[in-house]
């Protein structure tokens, strides 16, 4: 091969190269633009990130969906919807816009649960729902759900109030109780019947059938209540 030809081939392949590792460049610098808004959302929301929480977001056709950062962001929180400023590898500031959703992982009953009711882990599903679906009083963690009994019916599919369910009642109105009375290290016990209803721990008032006397009292198992001197 001629010296000529030679040299122009490694100066064309040099410059290939040289272009490769360019592109190579640009494109480790470049992100996806969903990547760029969720990071500038979740600094614009702060601390109304839930633990479980995450920001979905959806681009509007047309724009596009790669660039550098973002010089400017606008975004109304109540609706999630956005307008971004984004500034391409090539230096070229394009606006895109779109919608960050913050999503939430929230337990819901699998099915339709009566009051009086305990639930129970197979009665549960977690689901990802928007967070301005799920409402401030909605309980998130399962944990706050199993074992608890329901006062209020709770449909399948929809988050559950934190009003709806209590601790498991252990004493009924109108129920005769054991009174387990404490007095320095001696124990007495009498019969009573409770006014209340109460779950474990639970202040309550009660009647001493001897003395006819409402007392104060403390819930400690079934049918047994307990009072401290």
């Amino acid at each position: 091969m001629p010296r000529l030809s030679m040299l122009k081939t490694l100066t064309i392949q040099a410059f290939a190269a040289c272009v490769l590792l360019w592109a190579a460049q640009v494109q480790a610098l470049t992100l996806p633009v969903t990547e760029l808004v969720e990071e500038r959302a979740a600094a614009e929301m702060g601390r109304a990130i839930p633990a479980n929480g995450r920001i979905d977001v959806r681009l509007a056709k047309g724009v596009i969906d790669e660039g550098e950062f973002i010089q400017e962001f606008w975004m109304d929180q109540q609706t999630g919807q956005f307008i971004a400023n984004v500034v391409t590898e090539y230096g070229e500031t394009q606006r895109v816009w779109g919608v960050a959703v913050m999503t939430v992982e929230v337990p819901v009953p699998s099915r339709r649960i009566m009051p009086n009711e305990i639930v129970g882990p197979e009665d549960l599903t977690l689901v990802e729902l928007p967070l301005q679906r799920v409402g401030s009083f909605a309980l998130f963690d399962a944990n706050e759900l199993v074992g608890k009994q329901v006062r209020r019916m709770l449909v399948a599919g929809r988050p559950v109030p934190r009003h709806s369910v209590i601790p498991p009642i252990i004493i009924t109105r109108g129920e005769k109780v054991k009174i387990l009375l404490n007095y320095g290290g001696l124990q007495l016990s009498a019969r009573g019947r409770a006014m209340s209803d109460a779950h474990a721990g639970q202040e309550l008032r009660v009647v001493n059938l001897s003395s006819n006397k409402a007392i104060s009292a403390i819930a400690a198992a079934d049918g047994i209540v307990k009072v401290e001197k």
